[in-house]
């Protein structure tokens, strides 16, 4: 086996297939019950480390946006911010190996065009060969973890400019969430404008996922998706750095669907839409995008846990059916 390629090498001209003939760990995966070699990933980071970086140096690459001009990502950097559940399952997203099992099968899919997610996960794609020719995304900030009294003080812990470059990805991702009344969401302001000055100076996209939000009396955190809080939580990630030419927004669908095109005017910004929480209402979910892609600036769709772990455990059904609002 040739480092960084676990399950199988693939030949210097881009032949999927092993030097024996036998297909790669991806062609496996492809199939509508994909396995991940969990021994097989840890062998190659114990002894061959340099593997990761190698992958993403031959890593064929593509457009962040190509022919088509839409663009369809498949999210999983929830779990470095100790975000693991999924509706009612506490600990959905913490066995790695189903994870990576997903989103394999995901990244298959026709019109699939990518995957954010950060550093460990990349990594483990990037060894399993899953991410030739896909949109790479690393997220940037996973300091505000889920229920800490410093949430919104969302420190960057992850992708660091320099890495999105010396990897070879395609553009990063960064949380926003403001709360007046909160010191920590200046902070978060600061930093995330000089991260977009730093992206744009590297030429790379940045995604900025904006959220006004408060807390709950027993201390956790809602994010508002009221028309008004989401245009002003637009309005100021649109101002953010000493140059918007790099930015893109990843934004939710209001709570009043009807309300998104008058929101969307706030900037130009082009955006994509964000997933949101599982429910059990995935068409609802379907119908409340498929508005919303319309409208002149939403340029497609970043989702996660919604088509990862859907209700009815297809993810093939869920994640075509989401390519096909595109």
């Amino acid at each position: 086996m040739r480092a960084g390629h676990v399950g199988g090498a693939r030949h210097e001209g881009g032949d999927a297939s092993t030097e024996k003939g036998t297909p790669t760990t991806y062609e496996k995966l492809r199939s509508p019950h994909p396995r991940v070699d969990i021994a097989d990933l840890v062998r190659t980071r114990t002894h061959h480390p340099e593997a990761i970086a190698e992958a993403a140096a031959r890593r064929p690459r593509r457009p962040l946006v190509n022919d088509s001009g839409r663009l369809m990502i498949v999210a999983a950097d929830h779990p470095a911010r100790g975000a693991l559940a999924v509706g009612d399952r506490e600990f959905a997203m913490a066995g790695r190996a189903d994870l990576l099992e997903r989103l394999c099968l995901a990244l298959s899919r026709p019109g699939v065009d990518g995957v954010l997610a950060t550093a460990d996960i990349l990594d483990d794609l990037l060894l399993l060969g899953a991410l030739d020719d896909k949109v790479v995304i690393g997220s940037m900030n996973r300091g505000g973890l889920a229920g800490a009294s410093f949430e919104l003080d969302d420190r960057f812990t992850g992708h660091r400019p320099r890495d999105i470059e010396r990897l070879g990805f395609d553009a990063g991702k960064l949380l926003l969430r403001i709360d007046y009344d909160d010191p920590g969401s200046l902070r978060t302001l600061e930093s995330t404008a000089r991260v977009i000055d730093e992206m744009a100076e590297r030429r790379l996209p940045v995604f900025v996922e904006p959220f006004l939000c408060r807390r709950r009396d027993d201390g956790t955190l809602r994010n508002d998706l009221s028309a008004e809080a989401v245009t002003k939580s637009i309005a100021i990630a649109s101002g953010l750095g000493g140059s918007s030419a790099y930015t893109w927004l990843k934004v939710p669908v209001t709570e009043n669907p009807d309300d998104m095109a008058r929101v969307m005017e706030t900037s130009t910004l082009p955006a994509v839409l964000l997933g949101g929480e599982v429910g059990e209402d995935q068409e609802g979910a379907y119908e409340k995008w498929r508005g919303a892609l319309q409208l002149p600036t939403v340029q497609g769709l970043v989702v996660g846990r919604s088509l990862l772990y859907p209700a009815d455990g297809d993810v093939a059904g869920a994640v075509d059916t989401a390519v096909g609002l595109l």
